[in-house]
């Protein structure tokens, strides 16, 4: 699937990358509205997503694709036919999360440069990041919105540095729904 769909900006995009990145888009914008559905959509994206990024040697974004296809399979039996009910992490659980966040990141980092990838600190943050959003969305807790928005503006500003013009939009668009999913599961907390 490395057939050109079309140029944007000087940068080729290809079929590939851009069906991952539309049904990747689906798949959050539906994860705002704590659907199910979200779930089927998530995997497809993340199988194509790692095939896309396995080909530019982003191999802990790839790595992390397979992760986001269990993780999809285990959201789609995890919650409920009518969607997720958001709770809370404690004060205690937000600073483990972050402390074992940061020390994986620097654990991964060097491996990721040892083997060649194409970028170590970011990615290896974006995976790490991603993987810890994803079990908080998985367990629906609101603060993955929160997670979701700092790795995806460190993903956008990767994206972008390293030419990946098409998927660094998608990632400045995931931003906004980030933000839109955490406004929104935020308000359902109130209620």
């Amino acid at each position: 699937m490395s057939t050109i769909l079309f140029t944007a900006w000087g940068y080729e995009v290809s079929v590939l990358e851009f069906v991952a990145a539309t049904t990747s888009l689906l798949a959050v914008i539906l994860g705002t509205t704590k659907k199910r559905i979200t779930w089927p959509w998530w995997a497809f994206s993340s199988v194509l997503y790692g095939v896309f990024f396995y080909q530019v040697e982003l191999f802990a974004s790839a790595a992390l694709q397979i992760i986001f296809v269990i993780a999809a399979i285990y959201g789609w039996f995890g919650w409920a036919p009518t969607g997720a009910v958001p709770g809370n992490v404690s004060g205690r659980g937000r600073r483990n999360i972050a402390i074992a966040t940061l020390v994986s990141v620097a654990v991964l980092s060097p491996l990721l440069s040892h083997i060649g990838a194409a970028a170590t600190w970011t990615d290896a943050f974006v995976l790490i990041g991603s993987l810890t959003a994803q079990l908080m969305m998985i367990y629906e807790k609101f603060e993955t919105w929160i997670v979701w928005v700092i790795v995806d503006v460190v993903a956008t500003v990767q994206y972008l540095l390293l030419g990946y013009w098409f998927t660094a939009l998608l990632y400045g668009i995931f931003t906004v729904v980030a933000v839109v999913g955490w406004k929104r599961w935020h308000d359902s907390l109130s209620h």
